[in-house]
C-alpha cells in the first residue's frame, strides 16, 4: 500500500520523529493547534509559506531542508544553495581556509556531506597524498584495496561509520547520494 499523504505531510512526519517530537509538542512549540499540525500531515490542510517557514523552524531543520519542505508545500525555496566555489562564498572559503592553516602542523581535511574530500591543509596533503585527491572516505574505508586493511580495529570502526552514514542518510530528507552510499558501505 502505498501512502498517499502530500510530500508535506510525509515530510513533516519525518522530521517530527527524527526530532522525537508528538503532534502537540511541535503545534504547542510553533504555537499552532495539534489539529493544524495533523491536519498538515494527513493532507487535509496546506500550510501557508509562513507557517512552513515556522514549522521547519520549530523542527530546527538545516536551510537545505527548510527549502525542500517549503517545495513540498508548493512554495518557492527561501534559502539560496551556494556550492563552496560560488564566488559569493569567497569569504566562507577564506575562513575554511584558515581554520585548515592553524590545524598545521596537524592534518585537517574538509569533507561535502556526503563524504568527499574537498579541502586539505598541507599537512593532510603530505600525510595522506597518496590516498587523497578526489576521494571518498567512505568509499576509501571499505575498499579492500583502501584502507580497510590498515585499519586495526575494522569491525568498529565499520560499524561506528555505518551508524554515522545511516544517521546521516535518514537524518535528513533523503537524497539519491546519501541513499547510495549507505547502501555502498
Amino acid at each position: 500500500m502505498t501512502d498517499r499523504r502530500p510530500v508535506i505531510g510525509q515530510l513533516l512526519q519525518h522530521w517530527r520523529q527524527v526530532r522525537w517530537m508528538s503532534q502537540l509538542t511541535l503545534a504547542t512549540e510553533a504555537r499552532v493547534t495539534p489539529g493544524h499540525v495533523s491536519f498538515v500531515e494527513s493532507g487535509r490542510a496546506n500550510p501557508s509559506r509562513d507557517m512552513g517557514l515556522t514549522l521547519a523552524s520549530t523542527l530546527d531543520l538545516p536551510l537545505r531542508d527548510r527549502n525542500q519542505l517549503l517545495l513540498a508545500a508548493g512554495y518557492a525555496p527561501q534559502y539560496h544553495d551556494s556550492g563552496l566555489a560560488d564566488p559569493v562564498m569567497a569569504p566562507v572559503r577564506a575562513a575554511v581556509d584558515r581554520v585548515l592553516a592553524q590545524h598545521e602542523p596537524y592534518p585537517a581535511v574538509v569533507l561535502s556531506r556526503h563524504w568527499d574530500v574537498t579541502r586539505t591543509n598541507t599537512a593532510a596533503a603530505a600525510l595522506f597524498g597518496w590516498l587523497l585527491g578526489p576521494a571518498n572516505v567512505i568509499r576509501l574505508m571499505f575498499d579492500p584495496a583502501g584502507l580497510r586493511p590498515h585499519v586495526l580495529n575494522w569491525p568498529d570502526v565499520a560499524h561506528a561509520l555505518i551508524q554515522r552514514v545511516h544517521r546521516e542518510a535518514v537524518g535528513g530528507v533523503r537524497d539519491r547520494a546519501s541513499t547510495e552510499l549507505l547502501d555502498e558501505a
